[in-house]
């Protein structure tokens, strides 16, 4: 029985990881198609977002048989449980590099008021925080965990800069203003991001020590929200 178990929490973190590769693929063609204004690579991802979506149901399912046919110890619950909680951010990640993309084929043919660099920079550190948030699962690395965490402030920051950026823009010319708007939206689809990276970096912790920051006790396996 234990031996059934044991491979069907293996085959579990197998898809967690494929799906992680999926959503780490969305953000790099999302923002691919935003710096090349590829208005075709944009449409792939939103079509692959399905994709992301039919596998975080199958997670589930997984995760609930486990939990109900395989009635898990506490330590195996634990990482199941964190399975459950990881997807939905996992999913929302997935969502929110749809979303860039949607405004990318927007604005495939519309001239940037501005260079994107410091919107570039926000894509490389929120794409490197989801990479190492699910290298942090499957590692079992609290420190790799809490790094993640720790570089939200880095995300944050650009996001401010970006943001007044674009203000100043709309003050120099208001015909700038419905661009503005587009590209301060994308900017904060990647702050989102960043935000559900940090979700599964304190999922991943919760993993380890069996508590959450929000909460320091047992986390309902069969809730979904947080």
């Amino acid at each position: 029985m234990r031996g059934r178990f044991d491979e069907q929490l293996s085959e579990l973190n197998n898809t967690l990881i494929e799906m992680g590769a999926l959503i780490e693929q969305a953000i790099a063609r999302a923002t691919c198609a935003l710096m090349t204004q590829d208005a075709d690579e944009a449409r792939a991802v939103i079509e692959n977002d399905a994709i992301i979506n039919a596998m975080e149901r199958d997670i589930e399912s997984a995760c609930l048989k486990l939990i109900l046919m395989q009635q898990p110890v506490a330590r195996d619950l634990g990482q199941v449980s964190t399975a459950l909680k990881m997807i939905t951010d996992m999913e929302r990640i997935g969502d929110h590099a749809a979303d860039i993309s949607e405004l990318c084929v927007y604005l495939a043919n519309q001239n940037y008021i501005k260079k994107l660099e410091h919107i570039q920079e926000m894509a490389d550190a929120a794409g490197a925080m989801v990479t190492e948030s699910i290298d942090a699962f499957v590692k079992k690395d609290m420190a790799l965990a809490q790094a993640v965490i720790a570089r939200d402030d880095v995300v944050d920051g650009l996001f401010s800069t970006v943001k007044k950026d674009l203000i100043a823009l709309v003050h120099e010319n208001t015909e700038n203003g419905e661009q503005a708007l587009d590209l301060l939206q994308i900017a904060k689809y990647y702050e989102r991001i960043g935000d559900h990276a940090v979700n599964i970096a304190e999922w991943v912790i919760f993993s380890i020590t069996g508590t959450h920051k929000d909460t320091q006790v047992w986390v309902d396996p069969f809730s979904h929200t947080g």
